[in-house]
């Protein structure tokens, strides 16, 4: 008989999407739900039917029954929350990014390798459609030996809670650079980032960071590939794109540059021109149980209305890949993909990346805790 997991929900506006996929899937049940404002909290456990209610973090960690949390709160939440739920025993799955600081990320790590406990960081874009595609056609060998990759992930946050104002641009990064890095099984070895134009006084004074776009360059550890990533959140005229773009020595992909086109799939046919298509990527839901296959499906989305849904586009369909992804990792007992090393990797990128951009473009090595 498989064992049933039993995961708490902390942060219920995104985080309620994932309730519907864990009750589905045939190994895990959400036992607990955890939310400051208590009359939110009581309107999403109603509307689940979900009895233990939390609006104390400590007392999720208090109960024994609790196998995992689900960390879905603001970003500055997340290191504290993390490190308090594996010195309680607690696997621990949370959402982007890892943390805002080398020293916080280096703790993770570290709790993780002392405890034995399992860290995922639930980076929706390497558990996209596009993302799995491109990823099959690499495993197969239909993209050739893959030459450059690059990554885009311009968004206007003007409407979204003020603690983004707060927010420096490389350190919410990881959308761009985990596909780079997720694709190829690589690790960042060093960065270096310029800063270009500037935000608004008030934006500037909050966050600490005048740059209206920070944009990246990523040499990979023991491989001959860079990739180039760049980030901006005010001030800049761009429909928001969350892009990934592979070239290769058969094939290159590229993303659409308009939301809701086609990509565009070129395609090496020598000694003629390349071949360009615009294509529609397929579903990968065959890759999880029966159960949860609909989820992927923009429909099931349960509350459409989130702006990280609207600009997201239902983040791809990822959520109950993420999902089974840290479910077999723990009946599994192996690592989940990605792992605590590989989520401080793809997060420390965008800090030391920032890091590099002041002073004006220096390289800047990712910390040892890093690499592996």
């Amino acid at each position: 008989m498989t064992k049933t997991l039993n995961v708490a929900m902390i942060g219920l506006g995104f985080g309620a999407e994932f309730i519907p996929i864990y009750h589905s899937h045939p190994s895990t049940n959400v036992i607990a739900l955890c939310r400051r404002n208590e009359s939110e909290l009581n309107k999403s456990a109603d509307s689940f039917g979900i009895e233990r209610r939390y609006t104390e973090f400590d007392k999720v960690l208090a109960d024994p029954d609790v196998d995992f949390v689900h960390i879905n709160s603001p970003i500055n939440d997340h290191a504290w929350m993390s490190l308090k739920a594996l010195d309680a025993g607690k696997h621990v799955m949370c959402t982007v990014p890892m943390a805002t600081t080398l020293d916080e990320c280096r703790q993770i790590v570290e709790k993780v390798q002392a405890t034995g406990l399992k860290y995922m960081m639930a980076e929706t874009v390497v558990y996209s459609r596009e993302f799995l595609f491109i990823k099959d056609m690499y495993e197969k060998g239909e993209l050739g030996k893959i030459q450059h990759l690059a990554a885009s992930h311009p968004q206007d946050m003007d409407g979204w809670p003020d603690y983004w104002q707060k927010m420096i641009p490389m350190h919410y990064a990881t959308h761009v650079v985990s596909p780079c890095l997720g694709l190829v099984n690589g690790l960042a070895e060093y960065v270096s980032c310029f800063g270009s134009g500037s935000v608004r006084e008030d934006i500037a004074e909050k966050s600490g960071n005048k740059f209206a776009v920070e944009s990246c360059h990523i040499k990979i550890k023991d491989q001959d590939l860079t990739a180039h990533i760049w980030r901006f959140l005010y001030d800049v005229a761009r429909q928001y794109r969350e892009s990934f773009d592979v070239y290769g020595t058969k094939k290159s992909f590229e993303w659409t540059l308009i939301e809701n086109e086609p990509h565009v799939l070129h395609t090496a046919k020598k000694p003629e021109n390349e071949i360009a298509e615009k294509i529609e990527v397929p579903d990968f839901a065959h890759l999880l149980p029966p159960e949860i296959r609909k989820f992927t499906l923009p429909q099931e989305i349960h509350n459409a209305e989130h702006l990280s849904f609207v600009q997201g586009g239902g983040h791809g369909g990822s959520h109950p890949h993420l999902v089974n992804e840290f479910t077999n990792a723990l009946l599994e007992d192996r690592d989940p993909f990605p792992n605590a090393v590989t989520s401080a990797n793809w997060t420390c990128v965008g800090i030391c990346a920032h890091q590099s951009a002041l002073k004006g473009g220096e390289i800047v090595r990712l910390p040892e805790f890093t690499l592996g």
